[in-house]
């Protein structure tokens, strides 16, 4: 199983990150621990949203989806 999730910034709730794990929790405490370059600046973290896939490639695509500018509008219309 292949998670898609969405974070969001405690500190800076207009920030947003979109990510691939296949373990949710200690992905987020890895965001937190500022091992991530794109997410270390705008940290603590909160997952928002999280949806899982049976194949790694559908999950691809669907994060994909939600970095390109159709994909962000969708994520804040629903999420």
């Amino acid at each position: 199983m292949t998670l898609v999730y969405i974070l969001e910034s405690t500190e800076f709730p207009d920030k947003h990150y979109v990510g691939l794990t296949t373990a949710l929790e200690p992905r987020i405490k890895e965001h937190n621990a500022g091992r991530c370059f794109h997410t270390a600046k705008w940290r603590p973290w909160r997952g928002t949203v999280c949806a899982a896939f049976a194949t790694r490639e559908r999950a691809v695509q669907f994060e994909r989806y939600l970095k390109s500018g159709s994909g962000r509008a969708f994520a804040k219309r629903h999420f």
